[in-house]
């Protein structure tokens, strides 16, 4: 069983602002949406949860590594994907930027071909292996920047907002990767709500406050309720 996320009073403040206020919160679930208004907070916590943001106050245990004094090891754990698939690729090509995911591994390179081999199978690159990374169409640049995030084989993906920018084909696409059944847990950060109700548990922020956390199909309600007043 992998160990659960758990904040203890946490607080984070950006500047003058105080993006996460008193959050206290234990998830176990395997898949967890995240939701909220634009400035409520929500991707706070996902950087919070990725060791990007440090809490102001309290503490925090992501998969029982500490973020603060712990980041070479959360780093090890933990995968990121972005709205924004141009700030996660790096390298010339396709089969390059996948690969550059693994230079910290340290593998022989018989091995990390073939894990870059597998990689680009799974989510329909290897066709455009040796592609202009920058040349791809947005979904495919959002395919590439899951594939180098999954190369790793992380305990926990984070993934903000990733189909924001995506037409319904490949928002579904990549929807599909990362609901597919797999051993990582997924904190899925979305404004789309029929998104989140395929999860375990949905997290509902509003002005940096955690004001519900439960059933995906009931706290998607309460926030569209929510929208109407």
């Amino acid at each position: 069983m992998t160990a659960p996320i758990i904040l203890n009073n946490v607080s984070v403040r950006l500047g003058e602002s105080l993006a996460l206020d008193d959050v206290s919160l234990r998830l176990d679930q395997q898949r967890i949406a995240v939701i909220g208004s634009n400035g409520s907070g929500k991707s706070t916590f996902a950087r919070l949860l990725g060791g990007l943001v440090p809490p102001t106050t309290g503490s925090l245990s992501v998969h029982g590594v500490d973020p603060v004094t712990q980041s070479k090891e959360l780093r090890r754990l933990v995968g990121v994907v972005f709205s924004n698939p141009d700030a996660q690729i790096i390298m010339p090509t396709v089969a390059e930027d996948a690969a550059f995911s693994l230079r910290g591994e340290k593998l022989p390179k018989a091995e990390s071909a073939e894990r870059v081999r597998i990689a680009l199978e799974e989510f329909g690159l290897t066709d455009l292996a040796d592609r202009a990374a920058h040349d791809l169409s947005g979904g495919q640049k959002q395919l590439l920047a899951l594939c180098g995030a999954v190369i790793r084989r992380p305990q926990l993906m984070i993934a903000d907002e990733p189909t924001a920018y995506l037409d319904a084909r490949n928002s579904r696409l990549i929807a599909n990767h990362l609901l597919a059944p797999n051993d990582r847990r997924l904190v899925l950060v979305t404004h789309d709500l029929t998104l989140a109700e395929r999860c375990d548990v949905a997290v509902l922020f509003e002005n940096g406050r955690l004001t519900g956390v439960g059933d995906p199909a009931e706290i998607a309600a309460r926030y569209e309720a929510s929208l109407q007043c």
